[in-house]
């Protein structure tokens, strides 16, 4: 009968999530007397010990690996500024403006971290005490702990530097933490990292796509190596750069043989049909699927809502009335773009000059720089009267006629009065009833055919990317971003808002870091223009089970910890810092150069895309056109000590405050020195 008990608990119950396993934490239990079955007897037995474990996962989901890390992880660096020259969010991130160790998100990502490895370093220690389960299995999920307790250790020691080092569990605070070394610190998460890689299959547990396997280990370990290599650590007669390319390597040569991959083009990286099982993953953050409720951890915090920081708010510029025409309001119900209400990180002109966009179809890829209304005529025809507010857009109301107080308004050629602009993307809806309503599926209506029937109607692998550059005859586009500076006559054969992008710079900030204020006198026509930036959508999952049903703040799916490409990148940045040289780092970035150009016979060393030798400045510039946005830029400038130049070089708004003696590390946050009783002694970071 207990064994019958414990069962109906871990199924009824959030365990992992719980403090203690009882009768406020569990429903349909009516017909037991749970009350003897206390949190030891649950957890001595494996599927209660498993459900806990599991809950280790669900640290990512808290905050690392969306909004809160996200942001902390990217901004302060050369690749994200202020839009429109606005200060009020983020600053303190942004441009160092009163970092303190009040800021709220420096808490959550310490929060979240130093809790997780608690929760970690619990399930480690009952680990050997189970009365039952497959000693086999539990070794890997063991494995699986070690693991995440290394990355929310490297996590924080990267960002927080210092910090207590505990493997061991214990109920009762320490409520006089003491600091370890650095090299103690980086020793233990290696120590981590191979156990895991020892213990930890090549397939996953249970064949589930959200637990870690050997290649997440040795991912991990090579990211781990290289941070700890910018410390001046060694490891033996070894530094760790030379480690760092080594577990490279050994991860690039034997990708096969860890089930690992890398894509052969970038545009599958973030196509919709790979977001789930993405082959160039090594470590992921699994997102709710509406589809599938049985997850091992809890995932009910799930739904980041990342993607709207990079996005602009389209209400500003363009208003609701006229060339924005749709049946619902764009900034908080938009079936394609979803909640676009924030606007607080622009990428810096040398992130968009990184791209040759002649060459680099990583550009469209990674920024949405045409924006479009949308239609839901697949909706309507499969719902009618049921289809939901957001979809409800007919062929006929997402279609405009420019007038001539349009084209006045938005500065359009006055030869375009009459003309049409209509929808880039039609919707459909779908009811995911078990978790998370409705989705917005949208496919892409084909140029030229105006007929608004869904036989013209075309499905791509990203319904976010647009084509480019945006033809001059487009005309299911209001506005576009150009890259390459129009002329005044250039921009006179389009029918759409045409503005260069380098024109929505402030000129007096040559490191390329002030967009121009939304002021009268910004020269832009309409001023309010200037709220405009291209718009990072790596995030903004838009496909069937990426949609939050009504909450379109939010968006679900996988975010990709570390993936293939990384490792590439840290081999040629590692080749820098040892004794392999340029040489050797043009290699491997010209094997992820090579998968990101727009035509195969352009990858030769006139078009600049295949390199025969590579600096530093190639590695930073590498990582910012592959990686940019994924959490890794801030951590990558602090190893290389690159701040004071870099900022300085092309980002102003944050180098007028970085001071290298204390912004290198982030503050211990109040929270966390209001519990202890040597809170002094332990030190604020320099805050």
């Amino acid at each position: 009968m207990k064994s019958k008990i414990l069962k109906k608990i871990i199924n009824a119950c959030a365990i992992g999530a719980a403090v203690s396993v009882g009768i406020s934490s569990c429903t349909k239990l009516d017909e037991y007397n749970p009350t003897a079955l206390t949190e030891d007897v649950v957890l001595s037995k494996f599927d209660g010990w498993k459900s806990y474990q599991s809950n280790c996962y669900s640290g990512l989901w808290g905050s690392l690996v969306s909004m809160q890390y996200g942001l902390q992880s990217e901004l302060g660096t050369d690749l994200w500024t202020f839009p429109y020259n606005n200060h009020n969010t983020y600053r303190f991130l942004t441009a160092y403006e009163e970092l303190t160790d009040n800021a709220n998100i420096v808490r959550n990502v310490w929060d979240f971290a130093w809790g997780s490895i608690k929760d970690c370093n619990k399930s480690i220690q009952l680990a050997p005490n189970l009365l039952d389960g497959d000693p086999a299995q539990i070794k890997i999920l063991v494995a699986e702990t070690k693991l995440l307790r290394a990355y929310y250790y490297s996590v924080l020691v990267a960002h927080y530097g210092n910090v207590p080092l505990i493997v061991t569990y214990n109920p009762v605070q320490d409520l006089n933490p003491k600091r370890s070394t650095i090299p103690e610190l980086y020793a233990q998460i290696i120590k981590d990292l191979r156990d895991a890689f020892n213990d930890l299959p090549v397939t996953p547990l249970d064949n589930n796509p959200q637990r870690v396997t050997k290649k997440a280990a040795l991912g991990l370990m090579a990211r781990t190596y290289a941070q700890g290599g910018g410390e001046g650590l060694s490891e033996g007669s070894k530094t760790y750069w030379t480690r760092a390319k080594e577990v490279a390597d050994t991860l690039i040569n034997n990708m096969g043989a860890y089930n690992a991959a890398m894509y052969d083009d970038f545009a599958k990286v973030f196509a919709a049909a790979n977001n789930r099982n993405n082959a160039e993953v090594l470590f992921t953050a699994y997102g709710l699927n509406p589809y599938n409720a049985s997850f091992d951890y809890n995932t009910s915090a799930a739904r980041p809502n990342l993607y709207l920081h990079y996005y602009p708010k389209f209400d500003d510029a363009f208003g609701t009335g006229d060339i924005f025409k749709k049946a619902v309001n764009p900034n908080t119900s938009n079936a394609y773009y979803g909640r676009c209400n924030q606007q607080v990180i622009a990428p810096t002109k040398y992130l968009i000059n990184c791209f040759n966009a002649d060459y680099d179809k990583r550009w469209e890829h990674t920024f949405v720089t045409a924006f479009t209304n949308y239609s839901g005529v697949q909706a309507i025809n499969s719902l009618g009267s049921a289809v939901p507010t957001p979809a409800n857009v007919t062929y006929a109301n997402a279609t405009i006629t420019l007038t001539a107080a349009m084209c006045t308004k938005y500065g359009i050629d006055a030869s375009h009065i009459g003309e049409k602009i209509y929808p880039y993307a039609d919707v459909n809806a779908r009811n995911a009833s078990q978790n998370a309503t409705w989705q917005y599926i949208p496919k892409i209506w084909n140029k030229g055919d105006h007929t608004g029937n869904t036989t013209a109607l075309t499905e791509i692998s990203n319904a976010n990317v647009h084509p480019y550059p945006l033809a001059a005859d487009e005309d299911r586009f209001i506005a576009y971003l150009s890259k390459k500076p129009l002329t005044a006559e250039e921009k006179k054969a389009r029918r759409y808002v045409t503005v260069n992008i380098d024109d929505l710079f402030d000129n007096s900030d040559v490191t390329g870091s002030t967009y121009k204020a939304n002021i009268s006198t910004n020269g832009l026509v309409p001023s309010t223009l200037a709220t405009l930036f291209p718009a990072m959508q790596k995030f903004n999952h838009n496909f069937d089970g990426g949609w939050v049903g009504s909450n379109f703040q939010q968006k679900l799916g996988n975010l990709m910890i570390i993936r293939m490409a990384e490792i590439y990148l840290i081999a040629a940045e590692a080749s820098l810092h040892s004794s392999s040289g340029g040489g050797s780092a043009a290699q491997y970035l010209n094997e992820i150069r090579k998968r990101a150009c727009r035509n195969a016979a352009d990858f030769n060393t006139a078009t600049g895309m295949q390199l025969t030798s590579a600096s530093m400045d190639d590695v930073f510039d590498e990582y910012a056109r592959e990686l940019c946005g994924e959490f890794n830029r801030w951590a990558l400038l602090k190893r290389n000590k690159a701040f004071e130049a870099r900022l300085a070089k092309y980002n102003k708004k944050a180098a007028n405050n970085f001071v290298p003696t204390k912004h290198y590390v982030r503050p211990i946050p109040f929270t966390f020195l209001n519990q202890i009783q040597n809170a002094d002694e332990f030190g604020n970071n320099g805050y």
